[in-house]
């Protein structure tokens, strides 16, 4: 029994073995594995817990002009990050930090405070000036770190400032090409990394290193600064002399479309864009704004009653002053009419009841056909955020008067660069391209180009034909006609004038008008398309080919030398008379005069603002000179 005994402990003590032989065996196998096969990722897992990373932002990409001059750049602006665990003295800290930023000590304790491995200190301490940054690493302060990081720098300020658009704290565009082509400019971030313990303390037996960040991609614009810096200085010397409620201006290559400058007032300036209304940075208004275009309007009219041959040139027309469409009397801009005259010199004088004429004669199917081929009631699908489709009839739904109207630019709603564009179309041999501002995009560091935008073409429109009686006819408007003002001794200009009243609460406005002028050159060979609009310029006789032909006028002349154009021959001379239509009248002194004596003139007309029996102010002030048929703004107590 007392063997039986033994045998059975013998055989226990012997499992026991094997079992902790085995046991040890796999634990073996289990460290080798581990350590051999497993232990480069644990290692790197450890390694994770103990990083620490203070994100670097990468530099974002720079926009460039066409010709590779800088638009907008990036200058050093460091930012602060903190690893809580490692500030010793929060109190200390928080006051030091707070001096320097100019900010309250309880928004830098918020965020030394929170149980996170890094904290950015934003947004108190995202950008800051090398001045703060340098106070910063001279108080030495355990758990705060400098890391790289970049402001947006803008050399021209407010130039080009809604097409550009704006970025956020994070570098993120908002708005404008910034957002556009944000995937590209943004590049990607870097870090400081550091390895601390859970308590906050630097392993000693690991060092830190940077992460480089890769700078984002470069945009190239079709835009030509020089052209930009031209046009924009004549917006500001405008908005200083007529205080208009709104400019807005544009300047289009007439045979691919491309941008060579656009801007509008009021404008901002990107680097404190905060302090500006959301309307203004938020509205490129030659792509948004939308409204009544005048008789800028007519170079589609006439373009497609040429292509439609519904009249020709030579043929007369006779304008008694007004034009009659069921029982709808539409008065022309002349009182009197312009009487017997060509179809060329119907466009000349912009004269209305010529245009009702072409209208008519067209009809609404195909008249409002045109009115689409041309791109109206369309975006123009140009790369920028918030264009406008514009407001136009559907020809189903209006009589003849609507379509009288629409022949001359009233009642109907465009956009700018709709109208640009199409215009465009009608002097370069009929195309209609899609507008663009993105001429490319480059690497950074290579400078090599990774995408090349082509000019691309929707449709042909009308006949090289017709096209070439568009140049020659809107080059005698600037020579001869309404657009004189626009005429550059040796160049051949062509233009258009427009003079919109403003409709108000449904009611087309006595005083208010948007001004706007369209010149192109040289019409021989088009190579530049000028295109500004005033709204409800201030002190000035109310005709867009005194107001603003002298503006386009002068970004024309500065084009020329610009692009090297040279000057041309073959051109229709001036004809030296300013005015082949309208008197002008020197205005009368009506000031402290009792509004009841105030006699009807056929010089000009009068507009009464206010109930009082006196005249207390008057527009345009006493002695200045006023084109026949215009207003005088009285104003009474």
């Amino acid at each position: 029994m007392e063997h039986k005994i033994k045998v059975r402990v013998r055989k226990r003590i012997v499992l026991i073995y094997l079992i902790m032989i085995i046991g040890s065996c796999l634990l073996l196998l289990r460290l080798s594995f581990v350590k051999i096969v497993s232990g480069a990722d644990i290692y790197t897992r450890a390694l994770e817990q103990w990083l620490r990373r203070a994100p670097v932002e990468a530099r974002r990409g720079n926009i460039y002009d066409r010709n590779g001059s800088l638009i907008v750049g990036s200058a050093l602006a460091p930012s602060l990050v903190a690893i809580p665990k490692q500030v010793k003295d929060v109190e200390k800290t928080a006051k030091v930090l707070a001096s320097i930023l100019k900010v309250k000590p309880e928004k830098i304790k918020a965020h030394l405070q929170k149980n996170v491995s890094v904290e950015i200190l934003k947004p108190e301490g995202k950008k800051i000036s090398a001045e703060q940054a340098q106070k910063v690493a001279q108080a030495r302060l355990d758990g705060i770190y400098l890391v790289g990081d970049t402001v947006r720098s803008y050399p021209y300020q407010h130039y080009l400032a809604q097409v550009i658009g704006i970025t956020g704290i994070d570098n993120q565009g908002i708005t404008g090409l910034e957002y556009i082509y944000d995937d590209y400019l943004l590049g990607k971030k870097g870090a400081v990394n550091v390895f601390t313990d859970a308590h906050g303390n630097m392993i000693p037996d690991l060092s830190g290193h940077y992460l480089t960040p890769t700078a984002g991609f470069d945009l190239y614009l079709t835009i030509d600064l020089d052209i930009q810096i031209s046009l924009e200085r004549v917006l500001d010397n405008a908005l200083a002399r007529y205080n208009p409620d709104e400019i807005i201006a544009l300047v289009m290559d007439p045979k691919t479309s491309e941008i060579l400058a656009m801007a509008s007032r009021p404008t901002f300036n990107p680097s404190n864009y905060q302090n500006y209304d959301q309307a203004i940075y938020n509205r490129n208004l030659p792509i948004w704004k939308s409204y009544e275009p005048g008789s800028t309007f007519k170079v589609v009219t006439f373009a497609s009653g040429l292509e439609e041959k519904v009249f020709s040139l030579e043929e007369y027309f006779y304008d008694p002053g007004y034009a009659l469409v069921d029982g709808a009397r539409i008065r022309d801009w002349k009182a009197g009419g312009h009487g017997k005259q060509t179809f060329l010199q119907v466009i000349q004088n912009s004269c209305n009841p010529g245009f009702v004429e072409i209208g008519l004669r067209l009809g609404k199917k195909r008249f409002f056909e045109y009115v689409d081929l041309f791109g109206f009631g369309h975006k123009t699908g140009i790369d920028l955020l918030g264009e406008s489709s514009g407001i136009i009839f559907n020809p189903e739904k209006i009589g003849q008067v609507e379509l009288a109207t629409s022949a001359f630019g009233q009642g109907i709603s465009v956009t700018p660069i709709q109208l640009v564009n199409a215009a465009c179309a009608t002097i370069n041999g009929g195309y209609l391209n899609q507008p663009t501002i993105l001429k490319g995009i480059a690497s950074s560091f290579t400078q090599d180009i990774i995408y090349q935008n082509t000019p691309l073409t929707i449709r042909k429109v009308i006949s090289d034909e017709t096209s070439q009686k568009m140049r020659y006819a809107l080059e005698h408007v600037a020579s001869l006609g309404t657009a004189r003002s626009a005429y550059i001794e040796g160049y051949r200009v062509g233009g258009k004038t427009g003079t919109a009243q403003i409709a108000i609460d449904g009611v087309y406005s006595e005083s208010r008008y948007i001004l706007s002028f369209l010149g192109i050159a040289p019409m021989n060979d088009p190579k530049v398309a000028v295109y500004i609009a005033l709204e409800n310029p201030k002190n000035t006789i109310q005709y867009g080919g005194v107001v603003v032909a002298p503006l386009v006028k002068e970004v024309l002349m500065e084009s020329f030398a610009i692009l090297k154009i040279p000057p041309q021959e073959g051109g229709i001379p001036l004809d030296s008379r300013y005015w082949i239509d309208l008197n002008t009248y020197t205005v009368d002194n009506y000031l402290g005069m009792e509004v009841a004596k105030i006699r009807p003139t056929y010089k000009y007309q009068f507009s009464i603002h206010g109930t009082g029996k006196t005249v207390i102010a008057q527009i345009p002030e006493p002695g200045e000179k006023l084109i026949e048929g215009g207003f005088v703004i009285l104003y009474t107590e």
